[in-house]
């Protein structure tokens, strides 16, 4: 299996083993077990880490980055990605806006709203022209978090969608009347490379791939870059590939150590030093709803997700 080869910019060509299958001659010479335990500066993904300031306090906000959450495989962590990244750019002083791009409403119950109860949508907003934007956006627990909500209706956008003029840029105009407000736009996408996800991409800055360390993950990641570059060259030319994070990651297995080293052979620096590891904490919060730096703010979690807001802050 391969994937292209990243170069300048966040663009890819060439190829590059993404397979998992077990070097024998690292084996026998004792290599391929993971990052040494007891090298403090060797991070998860087997690399020094690098050094990321702490954010510097903001004058004021705006205009937004647009990053979409995006992987066409379902369960691999895309929403509590968007829902624990967001609460901790926003400690960091950021104005965030999450937006649920995906029907099953899964970021809006996350953050405790019950989708079937919402009268208003992003649906709306995208379908409606009398509906404003400002209307539909709720204010959640974290301060400087607010949410654009979405429900089951969203499914009958994709179809309606098909015959509208300039389709692939509805998100973008629907976002452009709060862009000024906010810091950062986390846009959360749908398991699917369908009109919907296009539409993320195309109002995008930049894309967050979250990426299970799991083989089966590894399969899909060609295909989402191939439709990144479609996106890019078709409708918006400013789309890069803001970071490939790592989650799910147990680094007792030999089985998740392989994956993120054909991961970071792959990509390279585009990879996260930040890592998210498999915890209990993370569906406790979605019960909760409430994110897992507010849930539990002590907890690994939560410090990886400060992390990657450092990093994220950073890029």
């Amino acid at each position: 299996m391969s994937t292209p080869q990243p170069s300048a910019g966040g663009r890819y060509r060439g190829a590059v083993d993404l397979s998992i299958t077990p070097d024998t001659s690292e084996i026998a010479n004792g290599d391929g077990m993971g990052p040494d335990p007891n090298d403090a500066n060797i991070g998860p993904t087997g690399r020094p880490r690098r050094h990321v300031p702490e954010p510097a306090a903001l004058d004021a906000h705006g205009p937004a980055s647009v990053l979409a959450m995006c992987n066409q495989k379902g369960g691999v962590g895309k929403t509590t990605s968007t829902i624990n990244l967001g609460a901790a750019l926003a400690e960091y002083g950021r104005k965030v806006l999450l937006v649920d791009f995906d029907p099953q409403g899964a970021l809006s119950v996350g953050l405790g709203v019950q989708p079937h109860q919402l009268e208003q949508t992003i649906y709306n907003v995208i379908m409606e022209r009398s509906v404003e934007l400002r209307e539909v956006i709720r204010s959640t627990s974290v301060p400087g978090m607010d949410l654009l909500p979405s429900n089951i209706d969203l499914s009958a956008a994709e179809v309606q969608l098909v015959a509208e003029v300039g389709r692939e840029q509805a998100l973008e105009r629907a976002l452009r009347p709060v862009r000024a407000e906010y810091d950062f736009v986390l846009v959360d996408c749908q398991p699917s490379l369908g009109l919907l996800t296009v539409n993320a991409l195309a109002a995008a800055h930049g894309v967050m791939i979250p990426l299970e360390c799991e083989f089966f993950s590894l399969r899909g990641v060609a295909l989402l870059i191939d439709t990144i570059e479609k996106v890019r060259d078709r409708l918006n030319p400013d789309l890069e590939i803001s970071g490939i994070l790592a989650t799910m990651f147990d680094p007792r297995t030999l089985h998740s150590r392989e994956v993120m080293s054909r991961v970071v052979e792959a990509f390279g620096d585009i990879v996260f030093d930040s890592v998210i590891n498999r915890t209990v904490r993370f569906p406790e919060t979605t019960v909760a709803g409430e994110p897992i730096t507010r849930w539990a703010p002590r907890s690994s979690g939560s410090k990886a997700y400060r992390s990657l807001a450092r990093e994220v802050i950073a890029r």
